[in-house]
């Protein structure tokens, strides 16, 4: 079968490699629609495993079972996540799924970028969904994405009538204002520093933008009443943005850190203010089986629409050119490969 193995960002090629052989408790599945997602990009990190195949925003069919499956059969359309928790251990019992071990070490075989992949049983058991008939594959193919989209804003508790400020419009970013709108948020705020993704968060549902080079804190005071956000999201790992974070939240308001700089770059925080003034700070990383499924349902009832995000659909011989598309992300928002088209 082909994959794309990915050797750097500008380094992307197609290989052969064996269609991956499944065990009593896994399936096959063949691969309709793989994200390009902005980790894969994050090329500082992904570098130090390559060569590999990367790639794990995913639809496809059900092309093989093993004798044990009996929950699915050849033919059924499914999304599947290739990190899953295992639901037992001390911080999955808290709800801290996202902190398991095991969630840190799953995964499917080889990646999406591929025309097939093995699905191990665990990610069969809390990491498969099937898609209904409206949702199709490229649809599906959000699932992942917006599911941690939905991981974030459910712990930083954004809900009615907040104001968010979203720093950085990136899918991600995007993906934060359309949840947040679904939401029933009040006004929505965001920053990038590229004309085509300011122009694209105001058509997913900002109120205001602004360029990231502009003094963003009075922005924001003059978007919102005079006052700072609410809700903060940070969807870039500049350091300069995580500073305007820390300068436009408001009393009582909440950071999310959805995205974070590269190691050791560093942010000094004086955390008097925030102490005074009832600031949260809110890490978050990945999705729980449960924000997949939400995630799912937001998409199937038309309350998130990502359709309208995919900017490019290439075939898995043109990923190299994806991968370009996404990295320069110059008029590109979501690239989707289709390995088998």
């Amino acid at each position: 079968m082909k994959v794309g193995m990915y050797y750097n960002n500008r380094d992307v090629r197609v290989e052969q490699m064996p269609i991956p052989e499944i065990g009593p408790g896994e399936l096959l599945m063949e691969v309709k629609a793989s994200g390009i997602c902005g980790s894969d990009i994050m090329e500082w990190y992904r570098i130090q495993k390559a060569p590999l195949v990367l790639g794990h925003e995913v639809t496809g069919d059900v092309a093989e079972v093993g004798e044990a499956v009996t929950d699915y059969q050849v033919g059924d359309r499914i999304f599947v996540t290739h990190h899953v928790p295992c639901n037992t251990c001390h911080y999955c019992l808290r709800g801290h799924h996202t902190a398991c071990e095991t969630l840190h070490t799953t995964s499917f075989y080889p990646g999406g970028f591929a025309q097939y992949i093995r699905v191990p049983e665990i990610n069969i058991d809390r990491g498969t969904l099937r898609l209904p008939d409206d949702v199709s594959y490229e649809d599906g193919s959000f699932i992942e994405p917006l599911g941690t989209v939905v991981h974030g804003q459910r712990n930083a508790g954004i809900g009615a009538g907040d104001s968010v400020l979203v720093l950085g419009c990136g899918i991600a970013g995007l993906l934060h204002i359309k949840l947040a709108r679904a939401l029933g948020a009040g006004r929505i705020m965001a920053t990038d520093l590229d004309d085509y993704r300011m122009a694209a968060a105001r058509k997913f549902g900002a109120n205001s933008v602004a360029d990231a080079r502009e003094d963003i804190p009075e922005f924001v005071r003059q978007a919102n009443e005079g006052r700072l956000a609410d809700k903060v999201i940070v969807c870039t790992g500049a350091v300069a943005a995580l500073q305007q974070a820390l300068e436009s939240v408001d009393r009582g308001g909440v950071v999310l850190f959805f995205a974070v700089p590269k190691p050791g770059e560093t942010v000094a925080v004086d955390f008097n203010r925030f102490w005074r003034d009832d600031v949260s700070f809110m890490p978050s990383y990945a999705a729980a089986p449960l924000d997949n499924a939400t995630a799912l349902e937001l998409i199937s009832s038309g309350r998130v629409v990502v359709n309208d995000m995919i900017t490019h659909r290439l075939s898995l011989d043109e990923i190299g050119e994806g991968f370009r598309l996404a990295s320069e992300a110059d008029h590109c928002l979501k690239v989707i490969i289709q390995p088998n088209d």
